[in-house]
């Protein structure tokens, strides 16, 4: 497996706060050779390059290769100096502004991936594309077989399409690219002056109409039509993904688009506290890490010792709290109190500020001394999205007001590192997207992995995983066409749900001091969870049901003629 990227110079922006709590955002550069790293070389030593046509230059680009375990990951680098200054900075930083900037990044991955497979000699079975960034790379194997083989434009389009598996990860609107018709035509005419075609061919591919030349060209679309197989990345995302792109299949019904849906998952080496690994490790079965794993042999780790589960969870909790206060100074968090986390990207749908709708019942149940809770919240809002920059300012300023002070804390600049913390050390992983807007999420997957216990609406992955027995549901599976009757609903089930279910269920202890009610569901969620949600078991279904799938259909395929 070779995965294709482009390597980002200053990467994803670092977080801070003003004195208003406004978002500001900073970039830095990567210190190459602190990197693992290495440069594809000719057989003569010198770099290998290849090369992108845009409407207005010729950019060339490096490939850098990182091995990962027994998979390998080839970067795109534009910061050469025969490249014009604003050509250079196409691979600065993962979120430029301006369509101009993303359109070209984009042909850069797709294009430019293909050929730098192309350069070192690879011929892949399948392509999988994630998400429809990376769309234009099929057009590439289209074009070549139109110069190489001689096809013709619908033979080179059903060939290049054959072993094409495409995964969305979103429903919101936001998250497919679409650019002006006459932008996408000046981007795509060099491609199509190679192929020997006119670029309205290629136009659309990339709309719902192609009959309509003033339709903006969408880059999901484009994926949709130039893959064979096609799957959303939960069961409701699925569902929703089919009734959101049917018009690329006039002649089915929502329920027929060919769109399946495999559920996201977690690696479980990366996520897994290690001394939560040491106690898994002594039931599960040896090499259970490299290996994907049974419902029944996860159900063995109800086993697992009561006292000593929760002795581990209580040292990563106080662990967590010890790395909040070097983070953000408050030292007066409570290491036995119920701690709650929410950590994600700061996009509205999400409602990170759904829980502080009634200030005045929140601030009676933080403050109370019989069963405190406190709030942890990290993440960042897209540098163009402010809506989702005001929610987490909003927060941001209830977390210094007195009722809430020492009980809320927003942390800064969130990372894969301080990730890991929460998901390892909370009590309870708080989730509210507004239904059914989430795709699938993952860092609730992660934290049921280390024992905390989800807190969500019943959106994405949690539709699906929700028993009953193994966390907490706010809400139903009611979809509400109104957001505000929706966030009043959600709103009050999820203040029901923390006084009647949860709170009382963390505080209840047997004589021995364990919250005996609250470590069986821990237990619940665990081997529930732990197996199914792994990316050992997603692997496992892509494998299954797309990239087999897509390698005998090519095989199988008869080319038709030119």
């Amino acid at each position: 497996m070779l995965g294709l990227s482009l390597f980002y110079h200053e990467g994803f922006f670092h977080q801070s706060f003003d004195a208003q709590g406004w978002q500001q955002e900073s970039w830095s550069q990567l210190d190459l050779s602190q990197l693992p790293l290495t440069e594809q070389r000719m057989p003569d030593g010198q770099s290998l390059r290849i090369a992108v046509k845009l409407p207005d230059s010729l950019v060339r680009l490096r490939i850098l290769r990182l091995s990962a375990g027994r998979s390998g990951l080839l970067l795109l680098d534009a910061n050469l100096p025969e490249n014009s200054a604003s050509d250079r900075q196409l691979t600065a930083r993962l979120y430029s502004p301006g369509q101009q900037i993303r359109i070209r990044q984009e042909l850069l991955l797709g294009i430019g991936g293909m050929r730098a497979l192309q350069a070192i000699g690879v011929t892949p079975a399948v392509v999988h594309l994630n998400e429809g960034h990376c769309a234009f790379a099929p057009l590439e194997d289209l074009r070549r077989r139109m110069v190489e083989d001689h096809l013709s434009f619908s033979a080179a389009r059903a060939a290049a399409a054959a072993a094409v598996v495409f995964t969305t990860h979103t429903s919101v609107p936001a998250g497919h690219d679409r650019f002006p018709a006459a932008m996408a035509a000046a981007h795509l005419q060099p491609l199509a002056a190679s192929a020997g075609i006119d670029v309205a061919n290629l136009l659309a591919l990339g709309k719902t109409n192609p009959a309509d030349p003033d339709e903006a060209f969408c880059m999901t679309a484009l994926a949709f039509r130039m893959s064979r197989f096609h799957n959303a990345v939960s069961a409701l995302h699925g569902k929703v993904t089919r009734s959101m792109w049917s018009a690329l299949w006039p002649d089915r019904s929502p329920d027929q688009v060919p769109i399946g849906h495999i559920t996201n998952g977690v690696h479980p080496g990366t996520w897994l506290a290690p001394s939560l690994r040491k106690l898994y490790s002594r039931i599960l079965p040896q090499n259970w890490e490299q290996q994907p794993s049974t419902a029944a042999e996860w159900q063995a780790l109800t086993l697992l010792n009561d006292r000593e589960l929760w002795q581990t969870h209580c040292s990563l909790r106080h662990r967590l709290l010890h790395d909040v206060a070097l983070r953000s100074g408050c030292q007066i968090l409570d290491p036995h109190a119920l701690t709650v986390g929410f950590a994600r990207r700061f996009a509205t749908y999400k409602r990170a500020d759904l829980i502080f709708r009634d200030l005045d019942l929140l601030s009676r149940m933080l403050q109370d001394s019989t069963r405190p809770i406190q709030l942890l919240f990290a993440g960042k809002a897209h540098p163009a999205d402010e809506q989702g920059k005001l929610i987490l300012q909003h927060i941001w300023q209830l977390a210094a007001q007195p009722p809430f002070r020492g009980r809320v804390v927003v942390l800064p600049d969130y990372s894969i590192d301080l990730a890991r913390r929460l998901v390892q050390g909370v009590d309870v992983w708080l989730n509210t997207p507004r239904r059914p807007q989430e795709a699938s999420g993952t860092s609730g997957q992660k934290a049921a992995l280390n024992g905390a216990l989800n807190w969500s609406t019943l959106d994405g992955w949690w539709a699906e995983a929700w028993n009953g027995s193994n966390g907490f549901a706010i809400g139903d599976t009611t979809d509400c066409t109104d957001p505000e009757i929706q966030d009043q609903r959600d709103a009050l089930s999820l203040y029901q749900v923390l006084q009647q279910q949860i709170l009382p269920r963390f505080y209840e202890r047997d004589p021995g001091g364990l919250p005996v009610s609250w470590l069986q569901m821990m237990k619940n969620s665990i081997t529930s969870l732990g197996w199914q949600y792994s990316s050992h078991r997603m692997v496992q279904d892509y494998a299954a049901l797309a990239w087999r799938p897509a390698t005998k259909f090519q095989a199988s395929s008869v080319v038709p003629g030119s």
